[in-house]
């Protein structure tokens, strides 16, 4: 059994939505599915892609009410993400706890986990422009239904990389001054397994479920491992990695430990 399965970014109600994959990979939580057995789910950061109920779908709130049946029997914990407006009303409605960070010990291993947009001035400095940019990705991945153009283009763009570099390295100071060996993220909805040797902390990106492969963490005894899902085929095994670091500070953080 895993000590925690962490993914971020599913977006509920966004066109381009993994609906289907999120459903089968809760229902295999749900289930006890090999490899998907846990004490704890973690769902860290934007949940939700707006504020604006209508947007969701039939598969959507499918999503929701297996959610809200797999809080009888594991613990599930919701991180706010930029998106997740109205986190605190659906906290209820779902029986989830709402944190801002969260510190997991597993093993000997303690494992921070926080979304990661209060690290990302990008979004508040230019609006139109993220818009846009979010319009023009979302249009690559409806015209090639792969995801591979948009991936493409994601990871050719200077200020996207730049943005994830910030993020990378003042999550990775942030989880020093917490006294972590290890930092969990999302909001950049790229997966990535990377080790910061001056510090020796290791900083881990759950990617999204909003293109193909979707993927998520999975923390045994202490080890994080960046694992990608498909509905076809279950899971398999994925390392990725990029470099930095700098500095910020975040409030309201819960421990658990398993």
């Amino acid at each position: 059994m895993r000590d925690a399965l962490i993914l971020s970014d599913l977006h509920l109600g966004a066109d381009n939505c993994q609906a289907d994959s999120i459903l089968r990979f809760l229902e295999g939580v749900r289930h006890g599915e090999e490899g998907l057995t846990t004490r704890c789910l973690i769902l860290n950061g934007d949940v939700f892609d707006s504020y604006d109920m209508r947007r969701l779908e039939k598969s959507h709130w499918k999503i929701l009410s297996t959610l809200r049946k797999l809080t009888k029997n594991t613990e599930v914990h919701w991180l706010t993400g930029n998106h997740d407006h109205s986190a605190d009303l659906l906290s209820h409605l779902l029986g989830v706890e709402v944190h801002d960070e969260l510190v997991l010990r597993s093993g000997d291993a303690r494992i921070l986990c926080l979304h990661g947009h209060a690290f990302d001035s990008f979004l508040d400095k230019h609006p139109i422009l993220t818009t846009l940019a979010d319009g023009a990705y979302n249009l690559l991945q409806w015209l090639d239904p792969s995801h591979s153009i948009a991936r493409f283009a994601k990871k050719s763009s200077k200020v996207f990389l730049r943005c994830a570099d910030k993020i990378r390295s003042q999550a990775i100071s942030h989880a020093l001054r917490s006294g972590c060996e290890v930092v969990c993220c999302g909001h950049t909805h790229l997966a990535e397994d990377y080790l910061d040797a001056p510090t020796g902390v290791r900083y881990y990106n759950s990617g999204s479920w909003t293109e193909k492969p979707c993927h998520y963490l999975a923390v045994s005894h202490g080890r994080v491992q960046l694992l990608d899902f498909a509905e076809e085929t279950g899971q398999g095994f994925l390392e990725i990695a990029p470099e930095q670091a700098e500095q910020l500070q975040i409030a309201k953080t819960r421990m658990i430990s398993m």
